[in-house]
């Protein structure tokens, strides 16, 4: 792949968002807003042939999310081209919407000064993300070339756990004393008395220690008269401490509705807030990571090395090798009753996967009410015994099916009843090892995401192969 070095310093400052070919930008995207893959190969061929002028159009066309979704799908020695051709503004908008493996390829090939002037352009709380993902010594390049109150800034919020709402937040706030008025809340901040936050919701009244006593949303600032007192119009706000996991912050927001929340440091002092836009982040990361763990696998993501992805996936294959080998004894420990009855090697099968879908089915219910604060100890019981309860009936009705079946094909009602009983046993304990299971592992301070499948599947292989068979040696033999 080639690279004109001069053409592409010299393009760097021509590329802006403003600019964009309507013709292009219809041609970009598809219908659903994804990339459509012919413009994808038009990037691709402008840098495999060094086209600056031509790459310039065809990111002129695009968002910074959707660069940063071109990224995804370009080769790392593409994205190596692409890096120089994208000015400091630009790429401050394209590095927070980045993943996080290619956003460390990228600031691999991104000078230490042109990455210190793009954090700068950055919120506080995105800003700290990208500095996180610095290997040790580009770090301290980058924070080195930062002014000094934008470095602090940067350091005090990696100070704090990943995944709290220290790092979630952003540091620009507005606040304004309780006993101003609307007007003279108004003109402090037209004046540029302070530095404002590029977007902001609410304005936080504080009381003489800097402690949020409530908030007033813009809208009712602008509906209010100019005399009227801020104390007057202000709202109660809820307080995210710092420490809280980032998790914990997006219940609140889903179950209060809220836009913006201040964040308080351990003595109540307004230090950041977080606003809607973090959280829709942080909802999609905590969906996507219960998604992944209920199948016993990490996010892999587009550029993911076959060696990573074998090492996060084969310990929980290999604890399911052995949960299966226990299940199959069990078929071992029948085998002279399965060689008189041959039929029983065909049917034992159905009994233990019918029960296996029946348990995915519960344990995914139980996760999602977990997640979602809807199961606790003090409603465990009845939820329990419904899916027990549904358990049993829709054993029943599938026994009631496909026994019929069975009895049409082999003419044989004790068979029958040996299938539908086992089925009917089995889908029980799935629904009773569905519902269970996670409280358990929830219970003893376990992600119930992570492992249940793996002990719910053998739940319902071991009680649907015993029960299938242990009736068939009792009725049948």
């Amino acid at each position: 792949m080639s690279r004109d070095t001069d053409s592409l310093a010299d393009m760097a400052d021509d590329i802006q968002p403003h600019e964009v070919d309507e013709d292009l930008e219809d041609l970009a995207l598809d219908e659903d807003y994804a990339l459509n893959p012919d413009f994808v190969s038009n990037v691709a061929d402008a840098l495999d042939r060094g086209d600056a002028e031509r790459l310039r159009e065809l990111l002129s066309a695009l968002h910074p999310a959707d660069i940063a979704d071109l990224m995804g799908f370009l080769s790392a020695d593409a994205r190596e081209e692409l890096v120089p051709h994208l000015d400091p503004e630009t790429l401050s908008e394209i590095l927070s919407e980045l993943d996080s493996e290619i956003r460390e390829d990228v600031l691999e090939h991104v000078p230490s000064a042109t990455l210190a002037k793009a954090i700068g352009e950055m919120d506080s709380d995105d800003a700290a993300d990208v500095v996180d993902d610095l290997e040790d010594d580009k770090r301290a390049q980058v924070l080195a070339a930062m002014p000094e109150m934008e470095r602090a800034a940067i350091e005090s919020t990696l100070s704090y756990g990943e995944e709290t709402a220290g790092r979630l937040m952003q540091r620009e706030v507005v606040a304004a004393p309780q006993f101003w008025t609307v007007g003279q809340a108004i003109d402090h901040f037209r004046s540029g008395g302070e530095e404002l936050p590029e977007l902001f919701f609410d304005i936080y009244v504080v009381d003489p220690a800097y402690k949020p006593v409530g908030a007033v949303p813009v809208s009712h600032l602008l509906r209010s008269g100019r005399q009227v007192p801020l104390a007057q119009i202000m709202e109660p706000v809820n307080e995210i401490a710092i420490d809280l996991d980032q998790e914990e912050v997006a219940y609140i927001f889903d179950k209060y509705h809220l836009i913006s929340a201040p964040v308080v440091d351990v003595g109540g002092r307004l230090v950041g807030q977080i606003t809607v836009d973090d959280i829709v982040g942080v909802i999609q990361e905590e969906g996507e990571e219960d998604i992944l763990a209920l199948a016993g696998v990490s996010d892999a993501g587009r550029d993911a090395g076959v060696v990573g992805i074998v090492r996060s996936r084969i310990p929980w294959l290999m604890i399911n090798m052995v949960t299966a080998a226990v299940a199959a004894s069990v078929i071992g420990a029948f085998q002279d009753e399965i060689a008189k009855l041959v039929v029983l090697a065909a049917l034992y099968p159905i009994v233990a996967s019918l029960g296996g879908n029946a348990g995915t089915q519960t344990l995914a219910v139980a996760v999602r009410a977990l997640a979602n604060r809807e199961l606790s100890s003090f409603n465990a019981v009845r939820t329990v015994l419904r899916e027990m309860a549904v358990g049993l009936i829709n054993g029943a009705a599938l026994a009631a099916i496909t026994g019929t079946v069975i009895f049409l094909m082999f003419h044989d009602l004790r068979l029958t009843l040996v299938f539908g009983l086992a089925l009917i046993i089995n889908l029980f304990m799935a629904s009773l090892a569905g519902a269970v299971v996670p409280l358990v592992l929830e219970r003893s301070g376990r992600d119930p995401a992570v492992s249940s499948s793996i002990f719910v599947t053998f739940v319902t292989d071991f009680t649907g192969f015993f029960a299938f068979l242990g009736l068939a040696s009792l009725i049948l033999l």
